[in-house]
């Protein structure tokens, strides 16, 4: 087993101590009009992710400490160490992911510096993680809400017996006559031409078999533990509605998208409300990524394993700069980047 606190060997602090690597430090002259900021999903985890950032960054070192305090148990040597299977649990993957883009966060603010945030937008659970990184509330709490609703949805998952599929190369009103007819959700509307659908497992796999029928050019099962977004999370939704009831929030200091109006969240009701609904609602990620262009922001950095965000952007306006952070390394190539 891995020593997830052990103090990192090497760190970057400041601007100055990025020069002196050869890195190139964010500064106000070379800054975009606008940077959003896109938080990762469940199934973007990998086993690994964060220690590069803990043993470099005391920051990213701090919080994976931190989360393990306030957990009570040792999340970060699931998150390292894995198995798979064992990080892949809601109830792991979900804070683990969390901790993740916000010790990424945190790394590439430390070795570049502070910069302005133009807007945020989590992918499902990311959203809390985006309310997190915009101050409505602190670290710790977000924290204890992901593991909550981890729970909850793992619960819902036990009891019932769902899938989910994507949807990929048909309209939105092909996918969602095709969902009416075999009586599933429209868990995710990602990017133009890509759809996941939610429900009954029997049901979504029916829908797979009939897709081509609807004009859809690729159905596909995915690798889920349950009906994410769909109504077979009801009681996951009753649980953290009144969970939601008792965290205390303020305004975003930063605008956040919710996932399920696709617009700003302003007051600490709308709040939970957004993310409430969001458990059995639908995910109108493609509509987040709108509104954040709309408000001006013009490149965007995705915090978390992976780049499957940055895919779905690229997918939904090309002409847009978008790069992933999760590592080390990348942390580097965007402060070249800016």
């Amino acid at each position: 087993m891995a020593e997830c606190h052990r103090q990192p060997a090497a760190s970057v602090r400041s601007p100055e101590g990025a020069r002196a690597r050869g890195e190139t430090p964010l500064t106000t002259s070379r800054m975009p009009k606008k940077i959003g900021l896109l938080f990762a999903g469940q199934g973007a985890q990998c086993v690994g992710m964060g220690r590069d950032l803990a043993e470099r960054y005391p920051v990213a070192a701090d919080l994976f400490r931190k989360a393990d305090e306030i957990l009570g148990r040792n999340l970060c040597d699931i998150a390292w160490n894995g198995p798979m299977e064992e990080l892949t649990k809601t109830s792991n993957c979900q804070p683990a992911l969390y901790v993740h883009a916000l010790a990424a966060l945190a790394a590439l603010r430390e070795g570049f510096g502070e910069f302005e945030v133009g807007g945020a937008a989590g992918l499902s659970l990311g959203e809390i993680t985006a309310h997190a990184a915009a101050g409505t509330f602190d670290f710790a709490t977000g924290l204890k809400l992901v593991q909550k609703r981890g729970e909850f949805m793992d619960e819902a998952c036990a009891t019932t017996q769902g899938g989910m599929a994507a949807m990929i190369g048909g309209l939105e009103n092909d996918v969602r006559r095709l969902a009416a007819d075999e009586d599933v959700d429209i868990a995710n509307i990602n990017a133009p031409n890509q759809i996941v659908i939610s429900g009954e497992l029997a049901n979504v796999e029916t829908a797979v078999g009939v897709a081509k029928e609807h004009g859809i050019g690729r159905a596909m099962m995915l690798n889920v533990a349950g009906a994410y977004h769909s109504r077979l999370m009801e009681s996951a939704y009753v649980k953290l509605e009144k969970v939601l009831a008792d965290v205390p929030m303020q305004a975003p200091r930063f605008p956040v998208i919710s996932n399920v109006t696709g617009e700003e969240v302003k007051t600490p009701d709308e709040i939970r409300e957004t993310l409430r609904d969001q458990v059995t609602g639908t995910v109108r990620w493609a509509d987040c990524m709108q509104r954040l262009i709309h408000l001006g922001c013009d490149f965007f950095i995705e915090l978390g394993p992976g780049n499957v965000l940055a895919g779905l952007l690229k997918r939904t306006n090309r002409d847009i700069s978008v790069i992933s952070v999760g590592d080390a390394e990348s942390i580097r190539k965007c402060g070249e980047v800016l």
